[in-house]
């Protein structure tokens, strides 16, 4: 299995954020990728630099404005002021219903809303470096599937699945598992399956291929009645257009088990197997571990190497991209005992 890191991850390095109304110490940040790499480098497992650049692909599935304002926001925040070099921007302001979101605003901070869903993803002097890294990675990834590699894993940071064509949040700013996606069917991949087992419903990815009947989008996932992003992840999410039928959420409650988990997580892989994918991008969060800070699930690190088997079962070429899982002491050997699963 190839291995690709992002070595400006740790550029992306804000201070805080704020988690359901209290500013608190980012759960998003550099030590998630470092306990991952030790634990593969702990296990003799080569990691790799990416190979490829995402920039062409990245505008098949972001808008070219969102990718202008998200290269360029930094800079555009201290032309404000040089003093904002240690102050954080946060949005306080979205274009919710009646409002418009077709004019870009002159204020950086109403921009800032517009290109936002929420005001848990701050940005950092080298947000823009470490996500593009993560879609390089990425993007590297499927190359080496289309290059006759069985599977790929990229350890990167920040995570990539709540990012939308036109829109940040949850961590994420560039959806890594689309660029993933994108590139296989740019690269001969008739079919893609599109597998999302992290805690949270991975909104950005079901958005940008929601009326696509190529990219089938699947997700198990906490109930977003109670758990984020709250505003989509419903059961009756099915598709729109051509992609009706394409679209498959399998909603769960929080304190679900492992043994009910792992009943969905068949039902979802029937689903991408009845699809006839050629290849297969699974949005590995691991926040479902029991001891996630933000999440609810209860599965053990016994259970992740189960989880690794389970996807090789559908014996297909996979990239598994790396999302959620913020009990980072245990996010390295949780992501390996997948690989090892998988593997085995």
């Amino acid at each position: 299995m190839r291995i690709f890191s992002n070595p400006e991850q740790a550029g992306h390095n804000p201070r805080d954020e704020f988690f359901r109304g209290q500013r608190v110490p980012c759960f998003e940040n550099p030590t998630r990728a470092r306990y991952v790499l030790e634990a593969l480098a702990a296990r003799g497992v080569p990691v790799g630099s990416p190979t490829h650049d995402s920039t062409a692909v990245l505008a098949e599935v972001h808008a070219p404005r969102y990718l202008a304002f998200l290269q360029d926001a930094w800079r555009q925040w201290l032309a404000l002021d040089g003093a904002n070099a240690d102050v954080q921007p946060f949005p306080s302001v979205w274009p919710v219903r009646t409002l418009r979101s077709d004019v870009e605003p002159a204020n950086f901070i109403a921009r800032l809303g517009l290109y936002a869903m929420d005001n848990g993803s701050p940005l950092a002097a080298g947000t823009w470096a470490a996500a593009k890294g993560g879609a390089d990675a990425a993007a590297s990834a499927a190359h080496a599937l289309l290059s006759g590699e069985r599977a790929a894993f990229c350890a990167t940071r920040p995570p990539g699945h709540h990012a939308g064509p036109d829109f940040m949040g949850g961590y994420c700013f560039l959806n890594n598992a689309a660029v993933a996606a994108q590139t296989l069917r740019q690269g001969g991949a008739a079919r893609v399956a599109v597998l999302d087992v992290d805690y949270h419903h991975g909104n950005g990815t079901q958005a940008i291929f929601y009326r696509r009947a190529d990219v089938l989008f699947v997700s198990l996932h906490g109930d977003p009645r109670t758990e984020y992003p709250f505003y989509l992840g419903h059961a009756d999410e099915t598709g729109e257009g051509e992609g009706a039928g394409f679209n498959l959420n399998l909603p769960l409650p929080a304190g679900t088990r492992p043994d009910a988990w792992f009943d969905a997580l068949d039902a979802a892989c029937q689903r991408v197997a009845a699809h006839g994918a050629d290849a297969l991008v699974v949005s590995l969060g691991l926040d479902t571990f029991g001891a996630d800070p933000i999440a609810g699930f209860g599965l053990q690190a016994d259970d992740f190497p189960r989880l690794g088997a389970r996807l090789q079962r559908l014996a297909l070429p996979t990239v598994m991209v790396l999302e959620g899982g913020y009990a980072s002491a245990e996010l390295g050997d949780n992501a390996c005992h997948v690989l090892e699963g998988f593997e085995a």
